[in-house]
């Protein structure tokens, strides 16, 4: 018996980049009040508010509790707030309560914390006070938990941010550097099901460290025989399909044609332009030769 899905939260879904910058620019020009953008890990979210605000608003992120957010508002009133993976947040009732005041369709909202009296006091903040700032959510996942954060949802935009694994890759080419990086990435984008930009970062670390970067994006993409099959390829120490059969038998991946089954279906791939990259690679630092070690002990087993 299959499981019944959960309805699909209603919101914007977008699929550019182009698409999210204007959305995000017209919040940083003040005509949103609320703002929940929500999208999967790597995909420069926070980057693209962080522009569009160009420094001026109270970024709030990590572990933060419902009173502690309203020190904050009270310190940066007037200027938009960002929270920033703060999903404990929206999770409670008070923490609800307090962005529901905070995103009321009045130009200046009042902004009230009627417990810890004597706390406030010694911190100079009043217990009430009025503000203009806006709100913008940033997240991976959004749950509409109960009627409170649904009343939430309901003052302002949903934004799904669902970019396929090409535009991401694209979106990776104004910045990124490395070219044999790069390319290996955008040869197997058709098997990447959630792309993200830290695969580029992860990958070019361990390429510094003098380690297996081109493992490591394969198992982002692929598991199983798959993973061992694609890893066997992009191998350069094989250098015939007779060595990799021979590889894949000693691995325990199977038979000959287990093999070859699994190499005819790695083949597909998708037609996309060539890029040439043009930007610089950071200043390079001096690598730590015992953390290399420990690094290639882990992966190579060496000592």
């Amino acid at each position: 018996m299959s499981q019944a899905r959960e309805p699909a939260v209603p919101g914007m879904r977008l699929t550019t980049y182009l698409e999210l910058e204007t959305i995000v620019q017209a919040f940083a020009r003040g005509h949103l009040k609320l703002l929940i953008l929500i999208g999967g890990h790597g995909l420069g979210k926070s980057r693209i508010v962080r522009q569009a605000l160009a420094g001026r608003a109270c970024w709030l992120e990590g572990n933060l509790s419902v009173f502690g957010l309203y020190c904050q508002l009270w310190e940066h009133r007037h200027l938009p707030v960002v929270l920033d993976d703060v999903d404990g947040l929206y999770a409670q009732r008070d923490g609800v309560r307090l962005l529901k005041c905070l995103t009321q369709s009045e130009p200046l909202k009042s902004i009230s914390w009627h417990t810890d009296a004597p706390t406030l006091q010694r911190q100079g903040i009043p217990q009430e006070f009025q503000t203009h700032s806006r709100v913008a959510i940033i997240a991976n996942q959004w749950k509409t938990l109960n009627r409170n954060v649904a009343a939430l949802q309901d003052r302002g935009h949903l934004l799904f941010f669902e970019p396929s694994p090409l535009e991401v890759h694209r979106r990776a080419a104004t910045w990124f550097w490395d070219q044999e990086i790069f390319d290996f990435v955008q040869a197997r984008l058709h098997w990447l099901e959630e792309a993200s930009m830290r695969h580029y970062i992860a990958a070019w670390e361990l390429k510094q460290a003098g380690l297996d970067w081109r493992s490591l994006i394969l198992s982002r993409c692929l598991s199983g025989r798959a993973l061992l099959v694609a890893q066997l390829k992009a191998d350069p120490q094989y250098g015939s399909e007779a060595e990799r059969v021979q590889a894949f038998l000693a691995a325990g991946g199977g038979s000959r044609s287990t093999y070859f089954n699994w190499s005819r279906k790695l083949q597909t791939q998708v037609s996309s332009p060539a890029i040439c990259l043009r930007n610089q690679p950071p200043v390079a630092k001096a690598a730590d030769a015992d953390l290399l070690r420990i690094l290639r002990r882990r992966q190579f087993g060496q000592n």
